[in-house]
């Protein structure tokens, strides 16, 4: 049995689950590196990253690098001597980093490798309509996430899932994945595969260009769309209603129907939103109007008025 000394490194929730895990199995964490502060909301208040409130939580040594090529940087890590290093959900290493323990660093990914490649896995599965996805480790080398597949475990995606929700399933099925990884690393029964040469699908970064809604493309599309980016970062939209403003879309339901309404147009009735497209409905359950709250549709029609000629843009 190898003697393993783990340095972790990531920075968002879904990272800290394995890094829970990690701790609660016992293995020895010598190290965390995560993010450094930085501001957010709208006060612009200095924010520490989940991965780092966490390793505070439990005493673990930790490191915010902002280069990890520094040699600061380099030096505190090998000061630790990791045997192993676990990433999830953190930035690309340089060689110099990754190569640093005896047994490898391994990272965790949420697609089935190698499609889906990329920093929003969980999104676009959904985004593209897949009806699996599933997580993968694989040893680092010098692309993205093109290393040598250690381990897989494959779920379903439910019908009318969101991305919250499949991030929350994927995050406790990564958790598990990740000690049979380690598991098998400290036990010397690692086996790994070749990422197959063939076409896949990619993940992008999410930027507000990928996620606006083109209420032109298919019922299916849209829907997917949106539940592919709820709660986060959310599919948004241009409305014209007497004026243009900004509003980004939530909850939704689908409703296949034929029927001649110009496409984009949105009809209201007491409690109901739904926006014309080609094949279709969609209802709009919940939405932000820029400027005001995140509101259900009910709630948001007791109090705000739609134009006979209001439509999505």
């Amino acid at each position: 049995m190898r003697d393993l000394r783990i340095v972790f490194m990531g920075t968002p929730d879904f990272a800290v689950a394995i890094l829970k895990r990690l701790v609660e199995d016992n293995y020895t964490v010598v190290g965390v590196v995560t993010a450094p502060d930085k501001p957010a909301g709208r006060g612009r208040k200095i924010t520490e990253s989940a991965v780092k409130k966490y390793a505070k939580e439990q005493n673990l040594f930790l490191l915010q690098p902002t280069n990890l090529k520094s040699n600061d940087f380099i030096n505190k890590l090998k000061e630790v001597k990791a045997t192993l290093q676990v990433i999830v959900a953190f930035r690309m290493l340089p060689k110099i980093v990754w190569e640093i323990p005896i047994y490898g660093t391994f990272n965790l990914h949420a697609s089935l490798l190698p499609s889906y490649r990329g920093a929003a896995p969980i999104h676009w599965a959904i985004i593209n309509g897949e009806e699996k996805t599933g997580v993968t480790t694989f040893f680092i080398d010098e692309k993205i996430d093109t290393g040598e597949i250690i381990l897989q475990k494959e779920i379903l995606i439910h019908k009318d899932e969101i991305v919250g929700e499949l991030h929350d399933r994927l995050m406790i099925l990564g958790a598990t994945l990740v000690s049979e990884t380690v598991s098998n690393i400290r036990d010397n029964k690692v086996s790994t595969q070749k990422q197959p040469k063939i076409d896949i699908k990619i993940a992008p970064k999410l930027f507000p260009e990928n996620c606006k809604i083109n209420w032109e493309d298919s019922l299916d599309s849209i829907y997917n769309h949106i539940r592919g980016l709820n709660p986060f970062p959310a599919a948004w939209s241009e409305m014209n209603n007497d004026g243009i403003t900004t509003v980004k879309i939530y909850k939704v339901r689908k409703e296949k129907v034929a029927h001649t309404e110009i496409i984009k147009t949105i009809t209201t009735s007491k409690e109901e939103i739904k926006i014309a497209v080609e094949g279709g409905y969609i209802y709009i359950d919940q939405l932000k109007i820029s400027g005001k709250k995140k509101l259900d549709s009910k709630s948001l029609l007791n109090g705000y008025a739609f134009s006979s000629n209001a439509e999505m843009l």
